[in-house]
């Protein structure tokens, strides 16, 4: 094993196969590796041409001739709104439930294949007669309702392209990301509901112009929140006024295959933010056969949620486009998970029946917090797959998962992928895949990729090390919008030929993958590199603790000292102090892990300092835990969080 790989102590020996009745019936076999395997582009080719629909096929899977810039089944033309929609209805699913809209407030919409087509034709219209053509851009910046899917719709039916930001960014932020697209068009909404009351979206926009974003023509205005906004005359509208006077029919016009669908920026804390940009053809491909077999989706009788935001990139591939081209029908929600109650997800899975559920480890661990009580207290027979997305899940937040929620019966999908990559790429493959609590597993067929040292050495089976891409996929980045460059250095500089993700993950007995987290979230501690995600998931394992997030702190013996900050379960918050605790969890850690391992300090918390997706910011636990000023917190949900653990560090 090489000096440079990362060290992985823990050891997570639980195994769950497959239910031999789920793999009887289960959309993905063990012949899909085969396949792939044996000739990874024909494999693609045939996802392509039986899960989608072509204006005109394609003759050429992938032009890699230019690497890093790849092109997929670019001499096809495709439209991607009439994937998702127009070929259900001709196919006579029109009434097949496509959305059931659930509000914050109760209100709730069902929305048809047929309705949610009809829509999308209008609002193409409407765009189009606001001077909308292929290759502008539109920023989106709205709530979680159906206009937001309409919109996004809509601006792919045109051959435009989308920059949805989500709408808990600041007016500084939005501004930064309509300069770089350089938008034509802002669609928002008045307001939207969260946390039992409304939020204001129009006046971030409004600030966002009014600090310059010249290139917006015109600002759409969806009705939601009811509350009052300014309005400027000429530049802002209603969408339901200019709804009402667009033409009904639209024709769905073929788009080349590489025809750009959206840029999405990620949510850097530091720097100008990145426009990932994704197209078509490949992109929805990978998105649709990721959806229909890591989530087992059968159309005709499951009820699908995905609690992500569609200004993410889960929100877009596996709210939007992977389910829409599949035909699945779907819950989407307005609000935060515990509004107007704790149990208000719970209650949604009971009211719609659904069946397929897919969620973030931040959201699992909060609701470990509070205690298994409160889903017990609904019915969630329905559920058959249950997945996770957005930083590895740590196996005790994997357990509660199943066996709270799944009722110790359901397979997890524990899904890994980026906003660059566009679609999942390592995930079990339910009825087929042995289950390990806490890993990803295996890459997806037609997926591949390899852990390597410093060096770009394979670091081999139980070792850890850098995971890197090492061929061409269907849903992968073509670029930073307007910086070639910035991309080639970003991504495909650390080794030659291949992607590097910036993740660490480890390599099993079984050769099976393991997350580590981010590489900037390794330690070295007294010459061994320790990720910080195996230690929260030594801490997360004892009884008391419900969250924890682990950094490295200068320390002038070892190097790097593991400093610690967790939150406890409620039940044990007034029974034990600060300092028990923190006694029993430095022990609880050597004994899992190893005395080299054991935190130096632990800081029992109320929160974390988390960004608007659910990711915790170490970044402002590291300034914390060296004593330095507090970086930038512009993408915080909550600054006095920070101030709060500051002084209990003091």
């Amino acid at each position: 094993m090489s000096s440079t790989s990362i060290d992985s102590l823990l050891h997570e020996n639980r195994r769950f196969a497959p239910e031999p009745a789920f793999t009887a019936q289960a959309n993905a076999t063990p012949e899909l590796y085969d396949e792939a395997n044996a000739d990874r582009l024909k494999f693609w080719a045939r996802q392509a041409s039986e899960l989608l629909n072509w204006h005109t096929p394609f003759t050429q899977t992938l032009d890699w001739s230019n690497p890093p810039f790849a092109r997929w089944f670019h001499d096809g033309r495709i439209n991607v709104a009439y994937n998702c929609l127009d070929r259900h209805v001709e196919a006579g699913n029109g009434d097949r439930v496509a959305l059931y809209f659930e509000g914050e407030p109760g209100d709730t919409r069902t929305i048809t294949y047929a309705e949610l087509t009809a829509e999308v034709k209008k609002a193409a219209n409407m765009l189009a007669s606001l001077g909308v053509t292929q290759g502008d851009r539109v920023v989106l910046y709205m709530p979680m309702i159906p206009e937001a899917i309409v919109a996004m719709l809509a601006i792919a039916r045109l051959g435009a392209i989308h920059s949805v930001v989500f709408g808990g960014f600041a007016a500084e932020s939005l501004k930064a990301r309509i300069d770089d697209a350089g938008a034509k068009l802002v669609i928002t909404a008045d307001g939207g509901y969260r946390k039992g009351r409304v939020f204001n979206l129009k006046n971030a926009v409004d600030a966002a112009l009014a600090s310059g974003a010249e290139s917006v023509e015109n600002v759409v205005v969806v009705r939601r929140g009811e509350n009052e906004v300014d309005w400027s005359d000429g530049r802002d509208l209603w969408w339901h006024e200019l709804m009402a006077d667009a033409e009904a029919e639209h024709e769905a016009q073929g788009f080349e295959a590489e025809n750009p669908l959206f840029i999405l920026y990620t949510s850097g804390t530091t720097g100008k933010p990145k426009g990932i940009l994704h197209t078509s053809g490949g992109y929805l491909t990978q998105a649709a056969f990721t959806h229909k077999n890591v989530f087992d989706l059968k159309p005709e009788s499951d009820v699908y949620w995905c609690t992500a935001d569609v200004g993410w990139i889960t929100g877009h591939s596996y709210v939007v486009y992977g389910p829409l081209a599949n035909g699945a029908t779907q819950v989407i929600y307005e609000g935060t998970p515990d509004s107007p109650h704790p149990g208000r997800w719970w209650e949604i899975i009971e009211k719609y029946g659904v069946s397929l559920f897919y969620t973030a480890p931040t959201a699992i661990r909060s609701f470990m917090k509070i205690g298994r009580e409160v889903p017990n207290q609904y019915n969630l027979a329905t559920l058959r797959v249950l997945g996770s997305v957005g930083e590895p899940i740590n196996p005790e937040a994997w357990m509660w998962y199943r066996q709270v929620i799944g009722g110790g019966r359901t397979p997890i999908v524990d899904t890994w992928w980026q906003t660059e990559t566009g679609a999942m790429m390592i995930s079990a493959l339910p009825g087929i895949t042995t289950a390990k609590p806490g890993s990803a597993q295996v890459p997806l067929p037609g997926i591949s990729v390899d852990v390597l040292d410093e060096q770009g050495v394979h670091v081999g089976k139980e070792a850890g090390g850098l995971l890197v891409i090492t061929e061409p996929w269907p849903s992968m980045l073509r670029g930073i919008w307007g910086d070639e460059q910035r991309f080639v250095d970003t991504y495909w500089s650390a080794f030659e030929g291949k992607y590097f993700a910036g993740d660490g993950a480890h390599l099993d007995e079984d050769g099976d993958v393991w997350l580590l987290g981010r590489v900037d979230d390794v330690m070295n501690v007294s010459g061994h590199r320790l990720s910080t995600m195996e230690i929260e998931s030594a801490l997360v394992s004892h009884d008391i603790v419900a969250e924890a997030a682990v950094v490295g702190a200068s320390d002038e013996t070892t190097g790097q000292a593991v400093v610690a900050f967790v939150i406890l379960k409620q039940r044990h918050v007034d029974s034990l102090t600060p300092e028990e605790a923190s006694d029993q969890l430095r022990a609880h850690v050597a004994q899992q892990i190893g005395a080299i391992a054991r935190p130096r300090q632990i800081f029992v918390v109320a929160e974390l300092p988390k960004t608007r997706s659910g990711k915790i910011m170490r970044r402002l636990l590291r300034d914390i835990a060296e004593g330095r000023e507090i970086g930038d917190t512009t993408t915080l949900t909550d600054t006095n969080v920070v101030a709060s653990i500051s002084a209990s560090f003091r």
